[in-house]
C-alpha cells in the first residue's frame, strides 16, 4: 500500500469512529500537480525575462544617445619634460574635438599652473589644445622665454602633445605675461595676449625688458589690462601699446583688480590685490575665446 492511500486509510477509520459511519465523505488525497508546483518557478523565471529586456532596452537607447552627442574631451592630465634644460611640470587640457591650434597660458610671480585651468579648460572646450606649465625661472623672464620657446617647439613636432601643431598662442598673467611676450616671436607662435602684464627694467638696462621686446614684435597681440595698482606695478605694461607694431587691441577693463584675470584666483591673492568680480572675469575670459577665435579660425 501506498504511504497516501494508508495515510487516507488511517484518517477515515479514525474519522468512522469519531462521527459515524454515514458522516463520511470520501476524501480524494491531496496530491500536488506537476503545474501547481512548476507555478512559482515559472513567475520567477518571467520576471527575470521582463528585466532582461528592459536592461538591454536602457543599453540600447543608452549607446544611441552617446552616437548622437558629440565625444566629451577626456580629462586633463599632468606631465613632466624636459625644456631648455629645466624640468618643467605642466597641465594638458585635450581639446573638444579636432585642435584648431595650441594655447600655452603661463601663471604670474610665485603663483602656479593651478591659476590658470579655468581659462585652459574654456579654450580647451572652444577646441584649443591648452598647456599651463610651471614657469622653471622665479626671476628669470628670459629664461622663462626659452622654456616656452623649446613647448612650441614641441608642440609643432606632435610626439607627446599628439598629432603637430602649426599655430600656438601665447597667454600670460602677470610676469608671465612678460616672460611670455619674450618668447611671442617664436616660430608657429600667431598671438599673444597680455593678461595685466607686468614689465621691468632689468639692471644696468634704462629700457624696460617687455618695452624692448614689444618694439621688435610682429606677431598680433591683444592687451587686456586693469587699472594701475601696485598689483601690476602701476600699469608698467602700458606703454606696451603703442610699441607693439602689429597690436590687435588693447583693452582695460573698468575696476578690475589684478585677480580678475586669473582663472581660479585664491584668497592670497585676493587680499594683496582686491577681490575678483564675476562680471569682470566673464570679460577677460571673453577676450580670450575673441583671441582663439581669430587666431585659429
Amino acid at each position: 500500500m501506498a504511504a497516501w492511500q494508508k495515510r487516507y486509510a488511517d484518517a477515515a477509520s479514525a474519522e468512522t469512529h469519531a462521527v459515524g459511519l454515514s458522516d463520511i465523505r470520501p476524501i480524494r488525497p491531496a496530491v500536488p500537480a506537476d503545474n501547481a508546483c512548476m507555478r512559482p518557478p515559472i513567475r520567477n523565471a518571467r520576471r527575470c525575462c521582463t528585466v532582461w529586456l528592459l536592461l538591454v532596452a536602457a543599453a540600447a537607447l543608452a549607446t544611441l544617445a552617446a552616437a548622437a552627442s558629440p565625444a566629451a574631451p577626456s580629462a586633463e592630465t599632468t606631465q613632466v619634460h624636459a625644456l631648455d634644460g629645466h624640468r618643467v611640470t605642466l597641465d594638458v587640457f585635450p581639446a573638444a574635438g579636432t585642435p584648431r591650434g595650441a594655447a600655452i597660458l603661463s601663471h604670474g610671480f610665485t603663483r602656479s599652473r593651478g591659476t590658470m585651468a579655468g581659462h585652459a579648460q574654456a579654450l580647451a572646450d572652444a577646441g584649443v589644445l591648452a598647456l599651463t606649465p610651471d614657469l622653471p625661472c622665479t626671476f628669470d623672464f628670459r629664461c622663462n622665454a626659452r622654456a616656452l620657446a623649446a613647448l612650441v617647439a614641441a608642440l609643432r613636432a606632435g610626439g607627446p602633445f599628439g598629432e603637430p601643431v602649426q599655430r600656438v598662442m601665447l597667454v600670460g598673467f602677470s610676469a608671465g605675461g612678460l616672460s611670455s611676450l619674450l618668447a611671442a616671436d617664436t616660430p608657429g607662435v600667431v598671438g599673444f595676449v597680455g593678461l595685466d602684464p607686468f614689465d621691468r627694467a632689468l639692471p644696468d638696462e634704462t629700457q624696460p625688458l617687455g618695452l624692448q621686446a614689444a618694439g621688435r614684435l610682429h606677431t598680433e597681440a591683444l592687451l587686456l589690462r586693469a587699472p594701475p595698482s601696485r598689483c601690476n606695478a602701476n600699469a608698467a605694461a602700458a606703454p606696451w601699446a603703442t610699441a607693439l607694431p602689429a597690436l590687435w587691441r588693447d583693452e582695460t577693463i573698468a575696476g578690475a583688480s589684478h585677480c580678475d584675470f586669473e582663472s581660479p584666483t585664491d584668497w592670497i591673492c585676493r587680499l594683496a590685490c582686491g577681490d575678483p568680480d564675476p562680471a569682470r572675469q566673464q570679460q577677460v575670459r571673453q577676450g580670450l575665446l575673441d583671441a582663439a577665435a581669430r587666431w585659429m579660425p
